[in-house]
């Protein structure tokens, strides 16, 4: 049986994620939303529905647990769905010293940022193939340095800056795509819920998810490896040019600045 091409979009209950869904939705595209939120997702899925748009398929999943992503790929295949675009945006951090965190809650982020990221990019990379699609990996700014006060999250972002970078030339002549979106300071409530401030961040570096999206969205269908949107975002990224003794002191005590005390956390 032929299956109906959609948009795999996880993390999609809020911020770039919903962003990001309600583009796709918006130039055609047939939608399945992935989050831990149902009730998140329900409403997004009625926002898409409100404009005309098919109903998306909601999917209350927690990719942190190791099966989520077969339970993905068996609700989509009963439901006559298979990806041709896989957006995988779910991802949370912890800030402070990794000595100090919680290694438990460390592994489950090293759990949602980079082995659900994987898997479910090479579980659907047949079917991505198969219809000339694309893979769209939120990254971050965070994944050109070492972060310090947020190691294990800057190392899952330098992760997938490299899966999907190294991903995108292997899929040079396929007809297929991937690329990596890598933001800067967004005001999405991760922030919030990481007990971290945007106020020591220059305005000129701070996007909005829509921004984020946008600009997502326009270097995905490019076939753009790697995006990094705003002015502000892309000289921060040059940092990375810089000798690291310099560097690392430096993002170290911005981290301390912006972190406060009520929140350790943010997940997506």
């Amino acid at each position: 049986m032929q299956r109906q091409p959609v948009v795999l979009v996880t993390g999609a209950s809020t911020g770039i994620g919903a962003a990001l869904a309600r583009i796709f939705a918006a130039e055609g595209h047939r939608l399945a939303l992935v989050a831990r939120s149902e009730a998140g997702l329900v409403a997004l899925a009625d926002a898409i529905e409100n404009t005309g748009k098919p109903r998306p398929l909601v999917l209350p999943y927690d990719l942190t647990r190791a099966e989520s992503s077969g339970l993905v790929s068996t609700q989509l295949t009963a439901k006559g769905f298979e990806p041709a675009i896989v957006v995988n945006n779910a991802g949370f951090g912890l800030v402070g010293q990794a000595g100090a965190l919680d290694r438990a809650e460390q592994l489950r982020m090293i759990d949602l940022n980079v082995r659900a990221l994987t898997d479910l990019t090479l579980r659907f990379l047949p079917s991505v193939i198969r219809h000339k699609g694309g893979i769209l990996n939120v990254a971050s700014v965070a994944g050109f340095l070492p972060g310090p006060g947020m190691a294990v999250y800057y190392a899952t972002k330098a992760y997938v800056v490299s899966f999907t970078e190294a991903l995108a030339q292997e899929l040079a002549g396929s007809g297929a795509t991937a690329t990596a979106l890598c933001p800067g300071p967004v005001p999405t409530g991760f922030q919030d819920r990481a007990g971290m401030s945007l106020a020591e961040m220059p305005k000129f570096m701070t996007l909005s998810a829509e921004e984020v999206a946008r600009a997502g969205y326009r270097g995905f269908k490019a076939g753009r490896p790697l995006v990094v949107p705003g002015f502000g975002t892309k000289m921060a990224a040059l940092a990375r040019f810089l000798p690291r003794h310099l560097v690392l002191p430096s993002l170290q005590r911005l981290q301390r600045r912006r972190t406060t005390p009520s929140r350790s956390f943010a997940r997506s």
